[in-house]
């Protein structure tokens, strides 16, 4: 199987396995979807670039029955209508506790961690990386990310990780 250069820190057997579990993909946004610049507009508005790969792996993602939701300790309103044209299942913003805020996603949906696959890119989602099922990054996150998730993507953050993971996350259920 092609890997497209990701660097797989489990074997691909455990990663098939753990695969075969999801039934959610949560995101992070700043660096995740986006490449993690902020540009301000001259009225003070948030703009923000979203790769239309990642957009397509989302709705692969979705066909495919996998949830897609987002975990982010922003909220505005660039990504709320990105959200709103890719169809998410769950739009969590403003969790400035990453931790706090996946225990009651956990708890509202009635799963396990091990039904996760989570995308973050900084160290506010080490402790979310650290209970899911997979755990995964973009190629440019922060160092102690990269040593603690499953997969490193070959993408970097807005250029096209998301739909890497996805046909990563597709390819091992088969």
């Amino acid at each position: 199987m092609d890997h497209q250069g990701a660097l797989l820190q489990l074997p691909v057997a455990e990663l098939t396995r753990r695969a075969g579990q999801i039934s959610w993909i949560l995101l992070d946004v700043d660096g995740v979807l986006t490449d993690g610049r902020l540009y301000y507009g001259p009225t003070g508005e948030i703009i923000k670039a979203f790769h239309v790969k990642d957009g397509y792996g989302v709705r692969l993602a979705r066909q495919a029955g996998i949830k897609v939701g987002s975990l982010s300790s922003r909220a505005d309103a660039a990504f709320a209508r990105r959200a709103a044209d890719l169809a998410f299942d769950l739009v969590m913003e403003g969790a400035r506790d990453k931790s706090t805020a996946f225990e009651g996603f956990l708890a509202g949906k009635g799963i396990a961690p091990e039904a996760v696959a989570y995308a973050g890119d900084d160290l506010p989602d080490l402790p979310v990386l650290s209970r899911v099922g997979l755990a995964l990054c973009p190629a440019d996150a922060a160092p102690e990310v990269r040593q603690a998730a499953h997969v490193v993507l070959a993408k970097n953050g807005g250029q096209g990780a998301v739909r890497e993971l996805v046909e990563l996350l597709l390819g091992w259920r088969g």
